[in-house]
């Protein structure tokens, strides 16, 4: 009975440490459950303060000062931009003129979608576009000669900047700063490139040589007149340039880097559709 006796008392003592191990890890996880539920309540508390704030939201957008209203200014502002840029375009009108293809940037003019894809296609007959009635012929920019038309290398260095004003009077009303400036002189306008330089009829592009980078801003004229044949194309490249940057701002792709009236006009004719305004 003894021996019986002692071995409920450990049995005993088992059980208390036991129970108060349990009792203890109780307590543990009680505190736990009041940290979390504490927790769950700061965090009720913030979503029901956050779903205010968007139902007051909501309804800001949705009243008359809201949403509607900056839609509505949005189309204000296209609408006066596309009258404005109109306005470019009757002082500097770019035409397709029928007739035999000039060697130029374009022997027609694609019009284009917002996808690039062509909308319609090409004319049975020829033509070229002119701007305010000037071809821009590029054959001088590529090569010149003692025999090169005088008269023809005037009319494109106009026709060019006739280009320039109109770049620079739409980028103005876009609000876009163009990445290559312009230093408008009518058929004498230079455009402005501040990235590195290297004038390739100084320096041997094929060589390993190291070339040091000038950080000034680098003028390239817009004409052929008393200028080097190479700076005059790449100008010509750098205003191309400019209007294929227009032509990303509003979501339409460049027809090629040599269609520079063909770029220009496309630029116009989407500004001053009516899908312009809905965008």
């Amino acid at each position: 009975m003894k021996q019986k006796l002692e071995a409920r008392k450990v049995v005993m003592r088992n059980l208390s440490m036991h129970s108060m191990l349990a009792v203890e890890e109780t307590k543990k996880k009680e505190g736990q459950l009041s940290t979390e539920l504490r927790s769950l309540l700061v965090a009720g508390t913030a979503l029901s303060v956050a779903r205010k704030r968007l139902e007051e939201s909501n309804q800001l957008l949705s009243g008359e000062n809201g949403y509607i209203r900056l839609k509505n200014l949005q189309k204000m502002l296209r609408r006066r931009q596309q009258n404005m840029i109109t306005q470019v375009s009757l002082l500097y009108p770019v035409k397709f003129t029928m007739g035999p293809a000039h060697e130029q940037e374009l022997e027609s003019f694609p019009n284009t979608s917002r996808s690039g894809n062509s909308a319609r296609f090409k004319p049975a007959n020829q033509g070229t576009l002119t701007i305010l009635g000037l071809h821009l012929t590029m054959l001088p920019f590529k090569m010149t000669s003692f025999f090169t038309d005088k008269k023809e290398v005037q009319k494109s260095a106009t026709a060019l900047g006739y280009v320039g004003y109109a770049v620079c009077l739409i980028a103005s009303y876009l609000k876009v700063p163009l990445r290559y400036p312009l230093r408008l002189g009518g058929s004498h306008s230079y455009i402005i490139d501040y990235g590195p330089f290297v004038d390739p009829s100084t320096s041997d592009l094929t060589s390993n040589t190291v070339v040091s980078l000038d950080v000034k801003h680098v003028e390239f004229p817009l004409f052929l007149d008393g200028q080097d044949t190479t700076r005059a194309a790449y100008a010509v490249f750098l205003l191309n340039k400019d209007l294929e940057q227009l032509l990303n701002y509003i979501g339409v792709k460049s027809l090629g880097p040599r269609h520079v009236l063909g770029n220009l006009k496309e630029l116009v004719r989407t500004i001053q559709s009516v899908d312009y305004i809905d965008t």
